[in-house]
C-alpha cells in the first residue's frame, strides 16, 4: 500500500487527520491478515473481505464500520471497484433488523419485542450476509404466530432500511413535465445514459459493473425502474442486484438470486430454503419504492409487490398505484 500517497488522497476528500490515521491503520490490519493468506492488499481474491469481517466481529465488531469505510475509501483511491462490490455485500441493509426490533417495540411494547427476539442475536455489520436468512426465518415466524399475517406486512410496509440518496430532484422534474408517462420516458432514459457512462469509464452503478449486455438488457425491458403506466398503476421492475449474472445464470434459482437485493433473504434463495421464509417480506422492498413515489407525487402512496424471487419469480416487480389527480 502507497500509504503516503493514500493519505494525501484522504486530506484532500476532506478526511481528517485523525480519522485518516485511524483508517490506515486498519488497512494495515487488515493487510497483516492478508499476508497470512498470502496475498497483497493492492490484489487480492473476492471472498476475502468477508472472511476479514467475519472474524472482526467475533473479535471487534466496534471496528467493523472504520474497516470499511477505510477500505472503500481505498478501492477508490486505487480504482479497485471489485473491493466496492463486495463492501456493498456486506453492508447493504445492514441495521434492517435493528430497526425492526425498535418497531416492534414502538407498535407492540417491548414484552412482545423481548419475546419475537428472546434467545437470538441479530447479525452485526460484517457477518457474512449469507449466514442472515436462518435469523430471518426465526423472526419472521415467531412475528406471524404472535400478531398474524397482516399486522406482520403492517411491520414491513415502511422499509426496514430507509432509502439514501437525494429524490427532490425527480420532483421537480416530474412537476415541470407534468406528465407522468413522459416522466417515466424521460427517467428510463437518464437511467440508460448513466449505464452507458458507468460502461465506458469502467465504474460501477451501485454494486455491479455494466456492459453492453447489461445496458442492451434494461432497454430491452421496458418495465425496468421506473417503470411503464397500465391503466391507474405504474408497473416497476428494479434493475437485477448483479444483472450481468442473472443473465447468465442458467437455472431460474440463481436467475432469483442474482436479482435480489436483500442479505436477509438472499442466501435462502440460493440454497433453496426460501420456502422456509414469511412469503410476504418482500413488502420491505415495495416500502423502498414507495419512498420515491411519496416524494414525487408529494403524498403517501400504495406500492404491492408482485412477484419477487421469493415468490418464484425471476425480478422483483411492483405497482404502484397512481393518485387520482395524475391519472389523466
Amino acid at each position: 500500500m502507497k500509504e503516503k500517497a493514500f493519505l494525501k488522497y484522504l486530506l484532500k476528500n476532506k478526511v481528517s487527520q485523525e480519522q485518516a490515521d485511524t483508517y490506515i491503520s486498519r488497512l494495515n490490519e487488515f493487510s497483516n491478515f492478508l499476508k497470512k493468506e498470502n496475498n497483497d492488499i493492492d490484489s487480492f481474491p473476492s471472498g476475502e473481505i468477508i472472511k476479514y469481517t467475519d472474524i472482526l466481529v467475533e473479535s471487534n465488531r466496534d471496528i467493523v464500520l472504520d474497516f470499511l469505510r477505510a477500505l472503500i475509501n481505498f478501492a477508490n483511491f486505487t480504482k479497485k471497484f471489485d473491493y466496492i462490490v463486495e463492501i456493498i455485500d456486506i453492508s447493504e441493509s445492514y441495521n434492517a433488523m435493528d430497526n425492526l426490533y425498535q418497531r416492534v417495540a414502538e407498535q407492540y411494547g417491548e414484552k412482545l419485542r423481548d419475546e419475537i427476539f428472546e434467545n437470538t442475536k441479530i447479525p452485526s455489520l460484517g457477518v457474512d450476509p449469507e449466514k442472515k436468512p436462518e435469523f430471518t426465518k426465526v423472526i419472521m415466524k415467531r412475528l406471524e404466530e404472535k400478531i398474524g399475517e397482516e399486522k406482520t406486512i403492517e411491520l414491513l410496509k415502511p422499509c426496514l432500511h430507509g432509502r439514501p440518496g437525494s429524490i427532490e430532484k425527480d420532483r421537480e422534474d416530474f412537476l415541470k413535465i407534468n406528465d407522468i408517462d413522459e416522466f417515466l420516458k424521460v427517467k428510463k432514459q437518464e437511467l440508460i445514459e448513466r449505464l452507458q457512462k458507468h460502461q465506458k469509464e469502467g465504474t460501477l452503478e451501485f454494486a455491479q459493473y455494466i456492459d453492453k449486455e447489461v445496458v442492451e438488457f434494461v432497454k430491452n425491458t421496458p418495465t425496468i425502474t421506473p417503470g411503464i403506466r397500465e391503466g391507474d398503476k405504474i408497473i416497476e421492475i428494479k434493475m437485477p442486484y448483479q444483472t450481468k449474472k442473472h443473465i447468465q445464470a442458467k437455472d431460474t434459482r440463481m436467475k432469483g438470486f442474482y436479482s435480489c437485493y436483500c442479505p436477509w433473504i438472499r442466501g435462502a434463495i440460493k440454497n433453496g430454503t426460501d420456502k422456509e421464509l414469511f412469503s410476504h417480506f418482500c413488502y420491505c422492498s415495495a416500502g423502498y419504492t414507495k419512498k420515491y413515489w411519496d416524494v414525487i407525487f408529494d403524498q403517501p402512496t400504495n406500492v404491492e409487490p408482485i412477484e419477487s424471487p421469493l415468490t418464484g419469480g425471476l425480478l422483483c416487480k411492483f405497482a404502484v398505484q397512481i393518485p387520482k389527480e395524475f391519472q389523466k
